[in-house]
């Protein structure tokens, strides 16, 4: 018998798949904002027939304990002190993987592209200006700033743009990658790629979040962050201030093209959706490729019907939301806002908006100066009141230039 070899198709899906991302992206760029963008309450009607009610999540403690790594010491560790710490667990399906610290540190950079390639080679660095476990906040600047990155990112390529800023700004600035999970917990073809990360179960993510956000409690003496996210990473800690008792720990909740209400991807996601409510199970498929975390953020998933089921929000925290009408995985692109619930705010931008010349995209946004100045305005409104307008490139990025 002919044996088959496996790696070729193997290889060809987890390219296909990082085309896909830039391509999205790509394609929404190229073609502006379209004519007669579907509405969410048009794709929700779409995807509504046969859709599942939302899955329980599981308890603390199931299934998916981590993967073997080395301890640390703990909250008041420095970079690189090489802390670990598992999964608890999914509401169905494999489950596990583990968040890590960083070790070390990479350039900062003001290219998107640039960065994404130095994350893919250096997967573990942080971005410059983060994780002095020593730093202490200040009266003007209370509350420590953790940075949370997005699917198939890491801490690094996330935030290359914007930490030095805004740690340059006073802030004491923290972050770390979640989400590593193999191809048997969940983590898709993807986790072969080195620097390829939040690709496991957003809830176990959501947990590793909320250890990490106790260590940096506990290291500066503070009662509250606030937290800067991307994409994937915004959903999540919107799960994380709901169900693993985030409201009560974070002030701020600044996002970036974060699937709150899931994506259409281009229409893919929301035919998926449906194919699959009809009794086909083509996002089984794709889920193999680009994860757990990817399919969950498709519209009508459980995770964003559980996510939104009692409201986009959560008392006592203030939320700054942007979009962009550029963005080609999180589309339509106003998908990412939120409505204010008793006792939250949400503040609404959309990047264009008053500045025409920012065509940033999903990923190039975390490398816009526009972008930049928004995460400071409402970390500190009173120190930074304007927000800044300049050109930045899609798919590149640029940091306000070529």
């Amino acid at each position: 018998m002919k044996r088959t070899n496996l790696r070729r198709p193997l290889r060809t899906a987890v390219l296909l798949c990082a085309a896909a991302l830039a391509l999205g992206s790509i394609s929404s760029a190229a073609s502006a904002e379209p004519d007669s963008a579907p509405t969410e309450q048009q794709l929700a009607d779409y995807i509504a027939e046969g859709r599942k009610a939302a899955a329980p999540v599981a308890d603390s403690g199931s299934a998916g304990s981590g993967s073997a790594c080395t301890s640390g010491s703990g909250a008041g560790s420095g970079n690189g002190s090489g802390n670990c710490y598992g999964g608890s667990g999914s509401s169905s399906g494999s489950s596990g993987g583990y968040a890590s610290d960083t070790v070390g540190y990479g350039p900062a950079m003001t290219s998107w592209t640039a960065a994404f390639a130095h994350g893919l080679s250096h997967p573990d660095v942080a971005p410059p200006g983060t994780n002095d476990w020593k730093c202490k906040p200040t009266s003007s600047n209370p509350r420590p700033v953790v940075l949370v990155h997005g699917t198939w990112m890491n801490a690094y390529n996330g935030f290359a743009y914007m930490s030095q800023p805004i740690t340059d700004a006073g802030f004491c600035t923290f972050t770390f990658n979640y989400g590593r999970s193999n191809l048997l917990e969940g983590g898709g073809l993807g986790s072969f790629i080195p620097g390829v990360m939040g690709t496991g179960y957003i809830e176990d993510s959501a947990k590793q979040l909320a250890t990490f956000v106790d260590r940096v409690l506990a290291a500066t003496g503070a009662n509250e962050v606030d937290i800067v996210a991307h994409s994937q990473g915004g959903a999540m800690s919107n799960w994380y201030t709901k169900f693993d008792g985030g409201a009560a720990k974070v002030k701020n909740l600044v996002t970036y093209g974060a699937t709150h209400h899931g994506t259409s991807f281009n229409g893919i996601g929301a035919l998926g959706r449906a194919t699959n409510n009809a009794g086909i199970d083509v996002l089984g498929f794709v889920e193999l490729t680009v994860g757990h975390a990817g399919i969950q953020q498709t519209i009508g998933s459980d995770f964003v019907n559980k996510l939104n089921a009692n409201g986009d929000t959560v008392a006592e925290v203030d939320y700054t939301v942007v979009g962009t009408r550029y963005d080609g995985i999180t589309n339509p692109y106003d998908l990412t806002f939120l409505k204010a619930g008793p006792g939250a705010t949400v503040r609404n931008i959309t990047l264009q908006e008053g500045c025409e010349q920012d065509i940033s995209d999903h990923l190039t946004m975390m490398y816009s100066p526009r972008a930049l100045s928004i995460a400071l305005n409402a970390l500190n409104p009173t120190q930074f009141p304007a927000l800044e307008c300049t050109f930045n490139p899609w798919v590149i990025g640029g940091g306000g230039k070529i």
